[in-house]
């Protein structure tokens, strides 16, 4: 049950696998992600049989295919209520954690698929949006490293980095000159409008802070509106205010009658929902600007957040004056460690702003009362008090836990940055063809000065000029950034698991026909080194992975490319610009490895048939006037 929440009747797996049985089932069968723990053979019956998890699919075929009723007992603890376990230290919590080097990630969402899981988060790159893990919310479920991708590792050992503390590094010092804000004088009801997302804590917040109004004495309502934790739904708590209890009418707060929003997650703020509650003029609001991506990425990896619009939406509802965009997540993960801070931050931030009709003194009871992670969790309402204060100094002691970013590269700098690129993936004659077929683009582009049609040539052919290959890959693992990107967020003795799928040595999943993942030591990390330095044989007649019909086709689509290219350059109005500018983003949607990979192209060459028909200003179908190979999958 989610939530840790127990069976109707408290019914064990064995009792429940009796029972159905005696009930009539032909077939009663019992997935566990954890096999090993039913070591008693007079557990269940002889008839029920016992699966891994990894077997779930073909047990489900199976059973599929069975006459008669079937029953599969699928038992695993709710993967949220692991995570709160572990941290009180009720539940066995394995020294490894799953990584994804960015540089190799396709941002298919093949592990989303594979996984299901929320806490494979999108991260926007130079190269586009990737994947990374979010460390915080894993639950070591694993079942994302399945995902067919080389991008993944398991780090075994080691911890992770610890976050920035107080003492010791001058943090303590502006702690205590931390001037105490005007508290705002309860009147009347006061109402304040939480929003966020499942499992990250935002009813614990709703409940700090009517325990806060209860040792002070004041009257509180909390009501909340729960969603799926594991799907990232939506939570919003409708908390209110009053001086004394009899103040309270409604839990409910009413439309446009929101005093305070914490939205601790942006999306949800923005929600219609939400939206209605607000009244410019007379709503503050203190908003996490993070996107936490919501069950919709999982299925579609290229959803767009479009955090813009939700920004001046929000805007409009309270009006410029009324409203505070934080990085709180970003903020909070880098201070205390860990992204379900970012709750307490922002409620420290809205207390220094004096939004919080509650004393400090009753604030830090409730924290101490709620009994969990006690100074960690006053440390962490610190700094979000501080955050409001003297941002700067916040920024400053979070910068060296963050990954650096530098200012967003003008157009010809990341010409100029994919071509260096490709002259270290291959060599210069390789990044000189590149420059010079967008150069060739540049000049007979007639865009409205926008040059569209350029960049769309010069952002795909580099993705489809730098294809991972096994030499690229073993680059892109050795070259150094992967081991820095590891030291930040990693420390301690831990060593290295590789989960790859080697054309050469890989075996067929005998249903799907799918290559299979397989797990390599820290040896494959010098077996990298060393191919990464053959990389010259790359295309040649001594390239044995270059024979593999991946291969080909990866150096098919950029012949074909550049003909496609050419041929619309030869063709190019401004009546059709807009089609062209398509055209030439279709690469974009070839992500992924092997098989994977290899439905995107079908994909891709589908949807190029029928923008190559609305090109031809004659409307004549594109395979009569292009080249077969161009529109042939």
């Amino acid at each position: 049950m989610t939530g840790g929440q127990s069976a109707e009747g408290g019914f064990s797996v064995a009792q429940i696998a009796a029972q159905v049985a005696a009930e009539g089932a032909v077939r009663v069968v019992v997935v566990s992600d954890e096999p090993d723990k039913y070591t008693d053979p007079g557990t269940f019956l002889p008839s029920v049989t016992l699966y891994d998890r990894a077997e779930l699919d073909a047990v489900q075929r199976d059973l599929r295919n069975t006459r008669g009723l079937t029953v599969l007992i699928y038992d695993q603890t709710c993967a949220a209520e692991k995570r709160r376990r572990r941290k009180r230290g009720l539940y066995p919590d394995p020294p490894k954690r799953a990584f994804i080097n960015e540089l190799v990630c396709e941002g298919c969402g093949d592990c989303s698929v594979k996984s299901n899981c929320v806490s494979v988060k999108p991260l926007e790159t130079e190269f586009g949006r990737k994947r990374i893990i979010d460390q915080s919310s894993c639950n070591k479920d694993f079942s994302c490293v399945e995902g067919f991708c080389p991008s993944f590792v398991t780090v075994h050992g080691g911890t992770l980095r610890k976050p920035v503390k107080a003492e010791g590094n001058g943090a303590a010092d502006l702690f205590a000159v931390l001037p105490m804000p005007e508290v705002k004088t309860l009147l009347e009801p006061y109402d304040i409008l939480m929003t966020g997302i499942g499992g990250t804590g935002v009813v614990t917040i709703g409940a700090l802070l009517g325990m806060a109004a209860h040792i002070e004495g004041k009257g509180c309502s909390v009501l909340d509106f729960t969603g799926l934790a594991q799907k990232n739904g939506g939570v919003m708590s409708h908390v209110r205010l009053a001086p004394k209890p009899d103040d309270i009418a409604a839990v409910r707060i009413a439309a446009g009658a929101c005093d305070l929003l914490l939205g601790c997650d942006m999306v949800v703020a923005a929600s219609p929902v939400a939206l209605s509650r607000l009244e410019g003029g007379v709503t503050r609001a203190v908003v996490n600007t993070s996107l936490t991506p919501t069950a919709a990425f999982v299925t579609d990896g290229n959803v767009d957040f479009e955090a813009n619009v939700m920004h001046r939406v929000l805007r409009r509802a309270v009006g410029e004056a009324g409203i505070d965009f934080v990085e709180g997540s970003r903020i909070a993960t880098a201070l205390m460690g860990d992204s379900i801070a970012t709750n307490l931050f922002l409620l420290g931030y809205a207390f220094q702003k004096g939004l919080i009709p509650i004393s400090f003194d009753a604030i830090d009871q409730a924290i101490t009362l709620n009994g969990g992670g006690v100074e960690a969790n006053k440390r962490t309402f610190g700094w979000g008090r501080l955050a409001a204060h003297d941002p700067a100094a916040v920024e400053a002691f979070a910068r060296p836990a963050l990954a650096p970013v530098g200012n967003p590269l003008s157009r010809s700098e990341q010409r100029l940055s994919y071509a260096t690129f490709l002259a270290r993936y291959q060599d210069l004659a390789y990044a000189r063809r590149y420059e010079d077929i967008v150069a060739r683009v540049e000049r007979a582009d007639c865009g409205t000065g926008d040059q569209a049609l350029t960049e769309a040539v010069a952002s795909n052919l580099f993705k489809l000029m730098a294809y991972k290959d096994e030499y690229e890959v073993a680059r892109l693992y050795t070259e150094g950034a992967f081991l820095e990107k590891l030291d930040r967020q990693f420390e301690g003795d831990y060593r290295l698991e590789f989960h790859l799928a080697p054309p050469l040595l890989a075996r067929r999943d005998p249903v799907t026909g799918d290559l299979r993942k397989r797990v390599f030591g820290p040896w494959v990390f010098t077996a990298f080194k060393l191919l990464a330095r053959f990389k010259g044989l790359r295309g040649t007649a001594l390239d044995v992975f270059g024979y593999t019909a991946e291969r080909r086709m990866e150096r098919q689509l950029i012949e074909d490319y550049i003909l496609q290219v050419e041929y619309v350059l030869s063709r190019l109005t401004v009546r059709n610009y807009a089609i062209a500018v398509e055209l030439a983003n279709l690469p974009e949607m070839i992500k992924g490895f092997g098989h994977v990979k290899e439905k995107n192209v079908a994909e891709m060459e589908a949807r190029k048939i029928l923008l190559f028909e609305q090109f031809e200003t004659e409307k004549i179908v594109a395979q009569k006037v292009m080249p077969s190979r161009l529109v042939s999958v």
